[in-house]
């Protein structure tokens, strides 16, 4: 049996909500924003447990607010008993978003084939979504979800002018979750913390999980098909458009 474990990612701030409630906490349809992603991962075929990386101080609240709005439907009525049992970690995540994963990727003590790590800010992934990534990271050890972008893409210098222009048919948008063969992904972040410092005086900043393998490992990252409605709710705008979007799933 394949075991695949997703850290869910959401211990943000979210700052550029311009909002006192954390942005994962943020109604959307009734419901908080991180139930909607921590359900899906909790009714999902593809995983088979979870760890939480959370706000420091904020356990008890999740416990009793985001994780009985997960099992439940929209209606409220149960829809998923016993799934609670998937949750095997609920830790405080770091000052970083590479902290927070650094730390998701320790908890895990439990037997574990492959590592979904998710934004908990994206509540609209779909199951099959994760299975196209499952399949992809057993055939390369590596899988992200991923979109071609719609949009023209400008390089531009720090004074905002444009020194390049990508071929459009080659730039796609990255998302999460962003799935690797547990021993790589813990190996690769093992040996990136240790050289932050280098990182950092070279003013490499790590933005995401497969910049990481990439820099430490070399190796290639495959890029799989996910949806363009899984958007990352980060300003008041995407608020905005994730509740249109509801209209639609």
């Amino acid at each position: 049996m394949t075991c695949s474990t997703a850290v869910l990612l959401a211990a943000g701030q979210g700052s550029r909500m311009g909002t006192e409630i954390r942005k994962q906490y943020l109604e959307l349809g009734g419901e908080p924003l991180l139930a909607r992603p921590l359900r899906t991962f909790l009714k999902s075929s593809v995983i088979t447990d979870i760890v939480l990386v959370i706000p420091e101080g904020d356990e008890k609240f999740i416990r009793e607010t985001i994780i009985p709005a997960a099992l439940n439907n929209t209606s409220g009525a149960p829809d998923m008993p016993g799934a609670e049992g998937k949750i095997r970690a609920i830790i405080p995540g770091g000052k970083e978003r590479y902290d927070s994963v650094w730390r998701g990727l320790q908890a895990i003590d439990w037997p574990c084939d492959y590592v979904f790590i998710h934004d908990g800010a994206r509540p609209f992934i779909q199951e099959d979504a994760l299975a196209r990534l499952l399949e992809a990271v057993k055939e390369q050890g590596t899988a992200v979800a991923a979109m071609p972008s719609k949009d023209t893409v400008k390089i531009a210098d720090k004074d905002g002018f444009v020194t390049d222009t990508p071929d459009r048919s080659s730039v796609w948008i990255v998302q999460t979750p962003q799935v690797f063969d547990k021993m790589l992904i813990t190996g690769a972040y093992e040996e990136m913390m240790q050289k932050l410092p280098e990182l950092n005086a070279r003013g490499i900043r790590i933005t995401d999980d497969a910049m990481a393998v990439e820099l430490m490992t070399g190796r290639k990252v495959k890029l799989v098909p996910a949806s363009y409605s899984n958007i990352k709710v980060t300003t008041p705008d995407d608020i905005a458009a994730a509740a249109a979007l509801l209209e639609y799933l």
